[in-house]
């Protein structure tokens, strides 16, 4: 008996471990979407008709509120289970390099676009026996789900994604495998829904979304504001001043031309498809990809570097998180040279070695904005050190080790 009393606790400190991890806005959707659905359970609602994302009824009576009605409602409990448990990994990693604010309009510009994109089909589309798409009746997080499965994908930089552990494929096929295994393998999976989140994520991915997007002193203002007081002094509540450093981060920019030209738009339509890339094309890639402020690196396979320092590159994040003390990181960052104490192993000292001089009032203001996005202080200022100063990277060092 008391076994079980101990194994009961064990899984008690677990879950709410789990969920004091998840930042703000991801777990307020959670709970919204649960309470919601379980309202609707006790009350035996179940006229989904009345909420759910309807063509002919945004047209006919210009029903608008079924844009997001229709996306915090769900019809079984496990398909609002299974929505936030994907919500949940997606929400944390945006959220953390977003912020709350900036999330939570970013999900409501992709519950929006993903309604016009849905409601310009089912228009266009005539209608036949086997999908009147003005009369379909969509429901549920999902489509919003795949917007964020682009976009993060498209954040990520990764070249294959696994597929529920079985097998890889190119990263860029991903969204659209997913879309067809859902929807051979469960029963009433809105396929127009899906497919216009896919179609909002890579138009907001590829900059299409740009002059939607407003600028950091936006989300500043909405921060600073005297309602939201309560929530900004949350520990979960994340600040868009320790996202990115632009506004416009995740997109694709240019400085000189516009995404909706022709030639633009071809080129981004191209760069979805999977391509053979070489050392070289990742290289010059990582120079003028507008998404990261910094210099861009593929951990393991620097041109650059020598090969001693490339062979311990794959193990560094590791290494450094757990064996740093704070008197070595002080002196690390203080002369800014990225040498080690002589007890350290002659890997990390070879791999760190490599690392340029940092700006001592630079690397403060980015290992603040590392702090903001709830990081531990101690473990930020080591993956800022072995990411010579570029916070874009040191978030993916911290991502790694938190997952």
């Amino acid at each position: 008996m008391r076994s079980n009393i101990v194994t009961e606790a064990g899984f008690q400190t677990r879950v709410s471990q789990w969920w004091e991890g998840i930042p703000f806005l991801t777990s307020a959707i959670v709970f919204l979407c649960g309470i919601i659905y379980l309202g609707c359970l006790l009350t035996g609602y179940d006229s989904f008709a009345e909420i759910c994302f309807l063509p002919s009824a945004v047209v006919s009576h210009f029903q608008v509120y079924r844009i997001f009605t229709a996306t915090v409602f769900h019809g079984s409990v496990l398909h609002v289970l299974f929505n936030m448990l994907a919500l949940v990994p997606l929400g944390t990693e945006l959220e953390r390099i977003m912020g709350s604010v900036r999330l939570l309009y970013v999900i409501i510009l992709l519950a929006t676009t993903n309604a016009v994109f849905h409601l310009s089909i089912a228009l266009v589309v005539p209608r036949n026996p086997y999908a009147d798409l003005m009369n379909e009746c969509a429901i549920g997080f999902s489509g919003i789900l795949f917007s964020m499965i682009v976009i993060e994908t498209s954040l990520s930089g990764v070249s294959t994604r696994s597929v529920f552990g079985m097998f890889n494929v190119p990263a860029k096929w991903y969204p659209w495998l997913l879309l067809v295994v859902f929807q051979l393998l469960m029963t009433n999976v809105s396929l127009l829904g899906h497919l216009c989140g896919i179609l909002s994520g890579f138009a907001y991915a590829y900059g299409l979304f740009n002059y939607l997007l407003p600028g950091p002193s936006f989300y500043s203002s909405i921060e600073s504001a005297s309602f939201l007081s309560s929530c900004v002094r949350r520990p979960k509540f994340i600040m868009c001043t320790g996202g990115n450093l632009s506004g416009y981060i995740p997109t694709h920019t240019s400085p000189t031309s516009s995404g909706l030209i022709p030639g633009n738009l071809w080129r981004s339509v191209s760069s979805w498809m999977p391509q053979r890339e070489t050392a070289s094309s990742q290289n010059l890639q990582s120079t003028r990809d507008g998404r990261f402020p910094g210099s861009g690196r593929t951990l393991g396979a620097g041109v650059n570097q020598s090969s001693g320092a490339a062979s311990t590159e794959s193990s560094l994040q590791a290494r450094l998180l757990d064996n740093s003390s704070p008197d070595r990181l002080s002196e690390t960052t203080t002369t800014g040279t990225g040498q080690l104490s002589s007890t350290r192993p002659s890997t990390l000292d070879n791999a760190v070695a490599v690392a340029q001089p940092l700006n001592s009032g630079a690397f403060g203001e980015e290992l603040k904005k590392l702090v903001a996005m709830g990081f531990e202080k101690t473990q930020a200022e080591v993956a800022l050190t072995a990411a010579e100063g570029d916070s874009s990277v040191a978030v993916e060092i911290l991502m790694t080790q938190q997952g």
